[in-house]
């Protein structure tokens, strides 16, 4: 098994309890270049907020694209766009990714804003 593969099944499992639970989860995908998050409603058909570093208002603001710093105004901004729709409560969801680094720093961020989970 790749690299990718096992991160993939961490992913799987980690979304098929989520599924179980119903609840709406922010969803998280980085890139070597970029990193995005979205916030799914809980039968996962509806995407009710979204956020990148390759958006023109945070590519205006980051310089190196994939940073903490540039993680952590992700989690800002897709915490604002999720409280302005009504979202408070949500499920972490880091795709199979380790919680270290740009997930940590977008995760603590996204607390910070006013998202509980």
């Amino acid at each position: 098994m790749d690299k990718k593969q096992a991160r993939m099944k961490r992913a799987l499992k980690l979304r098929s309890q989520i599924k179980k639970l119903g609840a709406t989860r922010l969803s998280i995908h980085k890139t070597s270049r970029h990193i995005y998050a979205q916030i799914i409603s809980g039968d996962g058909t509806t995407t009710l907020a979204s956020a990148s570093t390759n958006q023109a208002d945070l590519r205006s603001i980051v310089n190196g694209s994939n940073n903490i710093a540039a993680a952590a105004l992700v989690g800002k901004s897709v915490a604002e766009k999720a409280l302005a729709v009504g979202v408070t409560d949500v499920a972490f969801d880091r795709s199979g990714f380790k919680y270290h680094g740009c997930v940590k720093a977008l995760a603590d961020a996204a607390r910070e804003a006013g998202l509980k989970f």
